[in-house]
C-alpha cells in the first residue's frame, strides 16, 4: 500500500531473535510480492527453473522463512481472498503501470542498461494463481500453517492478533495497522543489507515494531481517527484530498476531531467515506487456529530438488538447520498447542 503512515508512528528496532518463540502471522501476498519484487538475476529477470517456471516465491519462502525458524519464531501465514469492490480501480491502475514497465524493461535490456533494466523488472512484479497454490503447497511440507482470507489478508492479520491466536502480525502495509494490528513486526523478511536503487551505496535494514499504544498516545487520536487522517490521504479504497499527507492530516484531525468536519472546513468532499471507514473498521474476517505440524524432510527435497530443480546441497543445509531448530524453537511439537 502507498500510504505513508511512517511519520507518525513510534518504531523501534529490534534483532529476529527478540521474537524467539512468538507466534508470528505474515501478510502472505505481501512478503510473496517481496520475494519476486528482490529475488532476481542482474538483469531483473526472476529466477527459474529448467523448465522456464518462476522460482523466486519458493526460493524466499524457503530460505528466509528456514531462517526466521532457526531463530525461533512460529510462523503461519494469511493469503488475501477476494478484494473489496472499491478496490478495483487501484488494481486496474496498477496493471496498466505493470505493463509500462515492461516496455521499459525490454528498451533498457536493448539498450544494455543493466541497472534501470533491474529498476524496471521489479515493477512489473505479478503474482499469479499458480505461483500462490506452489507456495501453500511448500508451506504444507514445511509444517507452516495457513488461511485464506475472505478479503484483505492485512485485516485478517489483525483479527488474529486482537484475538490473541498470534503475538505479533508482520507486513510491510501499513493499512495492517488501520485495520486494527496492535503488534506490527515491518522488515521481517527484509533484514540485512539493501542496494538503493541507481546508486552505489547499500542500507542496512533492520527489522522493527510498530508500537500502536505509544503512537496513538503521543497523536492524541483515537484508531477510528487514524483511519480519518487515511482517508484524507488517500487509501487501497479511496483517492484521498490532494495536498493532505501524514503531517497535514495529523493537523487536520487534532483541531476538528473527524474527516467530515475537516472535509467541510476545506470545502471538499469524499462522496463514499462512510464505506471506506467501514472497510477500515469491520472488515470480513475468519477465525482460525493455526496448527504447526512435522516437517516432511524428503517431500520437501523431492518437492524444491526434483519438481523445480533446486540445488540440493543448498537445500540440504537450509533444511538441516530447519529441523535442527525444532529443539529450540519447539516449533513442531504437537502437544505444545
Amino acid at each position: 500500500m502507498g500510504i505513508q503512515l511512517g511519520p507518525l508512528l513510534e518504531t523501534r528496532k529490534i534483532k529476529v531473535e527478540e521474537l524467539s518463540g512468538q507466534k508470528v502471522a505474515i501478510d502472505g501476498y505481501n512478503v510473496l510480492y517481496q520475494f519476486l519484487t528482490s529475488i532476481r538475476q542482474a538483469d531483473g529477470s526472476l529466477l527459474t527453473d529448467s523448465q522456464g517456471r518462476v522460482t523466486s516465491h519458493l526460493s524466499g519462502l524457503f530460505f528466509k522463512f528456514s531462517n526466521l525458524v532457526e531463530s525461533g519464531l512460529k510462523l503461519c501465514v494469511v493469503f488475501d481472498g477476494k478484494p473489496p469492490k472499491l478496490k478495483r480501480n487501484l488494481l486496474e491502475v496498477r496493471r496498466q503501470r505493470k505493463i509500462k514497465a515492461e516496455i521499459e524493461w525490454e528498451a533498457a535490456i536493448e539498450a544494455g542498461d543493466i541497472e534501470t533494466a533491474r529498476t524496471k523488472a521489479q515493477q512489473t512484479t505479478r503474482l499469479d494463481p499458480d505461483m500462490i497454490l506452489e507456495s501453500k503447497k511448500l508451506l504444507d511440507l514445511l509444517g507452516i500453517p495457513w488461511v485464506d482470507a475472505p478479503s484483505e489478508g492485512e485485516a485478517q492479520v489483525a483479527h488474529l492478533l486482537n484475538n490473541k491466536v498470534v503475538d505479533y502480525g508482520a507486513s510491510q502495509d501499513f493499512d495492517t495497522v488501520l485495520f486494527g494490528a496492535s503488534k506490527l513486526v515491518r522488515n521481517l523478511t527484509l533484514s540485512g543489507r539493501r542496494k538503493l536503487p541507481k546508486q552505489q551505496k547499500w542500507v542496512e535494514v533492520s527489522p522493527e515494531i510498530i508500537d500502536l499504544e505509544l503512537s496513538f498516545e503521543n497523536l492524541k487520536l483515537t484508531r477510528e481517527q487514524l483511519v480519518d487522517v487515511a482517508i484524507l490521504m488517500g487509501t487501497d479504497f479511496n483517492p484521498g484530498v490532494d495536498g493532505i499527507g501524514p503531517k497535514r492530516g495529523l493537523k487536520f484531525l487534532q483541531k476538528y476531531g473527524s474527516a467530515e468536519a475537516v472535509l467541510n472546513e476545506i470545502g471538499k468532499e469524499i462522496t463514499n467515506l462512510d464505506e471506506v471507514r467501514e472497510l477500515f473498521l469491520n472488515h470480513p474476517v475468519i477465525d482460525f487456529e493455526p496448527e504447526w505440524i512435522l516437517p516432511q524432510r524428503d517431500a520437501i527435497m523431492d518437492y524444491l530438488c526434483h519438481d523445480f530443480s533446486f540445488n540440493k546441497p543448498r537445500v540440504e543445509k537450509a533444511l538441516d538447520k530447519y529441523l535442527e531448530a525444532k529443539p529450540r524453537a519447539r516449533q513442531f511439537t504437537l502437544g505444545d498447542f
